[in-house]
């Protein structure tokens, strides 16, 4: 998925990409220990527009993924929509950019203090000629992948006795179960 900046006309360009398995596989790690499965392909609508010594970069996509519900353990299916806006600025331009930056703050080239700036977040460097939408896909579908996920609102999540989900079915296991790394704190009387 690699876009030639001359392909890109005063009105800019509009793609649909198919975004192969194999590719978000690779973005979101898919293997052992990783909560996440992806469950097919997907297909990336992006527009480019060229602005002042960069283009802009607008980019939408709904990944198919699996991931376990974080209460009960089951399989829960979702499309993670992952949208974003990135300017594209040449490589050299950045360069010079950080350049006058470093004078302006005072900075040296062996400073590590370094400053966050707010401005350049959604800054992406590119060659100037050519710019390759893959690892710009995997960085963002990396980031959007949710924290938790549940399978409804209302889960009840597993037995923490017998490890049945409560969801499917009433365990029966006593309700006020102690831990018993705990017992001994039942016996305390406060006054």
């Amino acid at each position: 998925m690699v876009v030639k900046v001359e392909e890109i006309r005063e009105e800019g360009l509009n793609l649909r990409e198919p975004i192969p398995r194999t590719l978000l596989s690779e973005a979101i790690g898919e293997g052992p220990g990783i909560p996440f499965r992806v469950g097919g392909d997907a297909e990336l609508e992006a527009s480019l527009q060229r602005v002042s010594g960069g283009v802009l970069l607008r980019g939408k996509l709904a990944a198919p993924i699996a991931v376990s519900c974080k209460r009960c353990l089951s399989e829960v299916a979702l499309k993670l929509p992952v949208e974003f806006t990135l300017s594209l600025v040449a490589q050299s331009a950045k360069s010079r950019d950080a350049g006058d930056a470093k004078e302006r703050t005072g900075g040296s080239e062996g400073d590590l203090s370094g400053s966050f700036d707010l401005e350049a977040v959604d800054v992406e460097p590119f060659d100037g000629k050519r710019i390759d939408l893959e690892p710009i896909v995997r960085e963002q579908v990396v980031l959007a992948l949710p924290m938790d996920v549940v399978c409804r609102e209302d889960c009840r999540g597993l037995c923490g006795g017998c490890g049945q989900n409560l969801n499917e079915v009433e365990c029966g296991c006593p309700t006020k179960a102690i831990d018993p790394r705990l017992a001994a704190l039942k016996n305390i009387k406060l006054n």
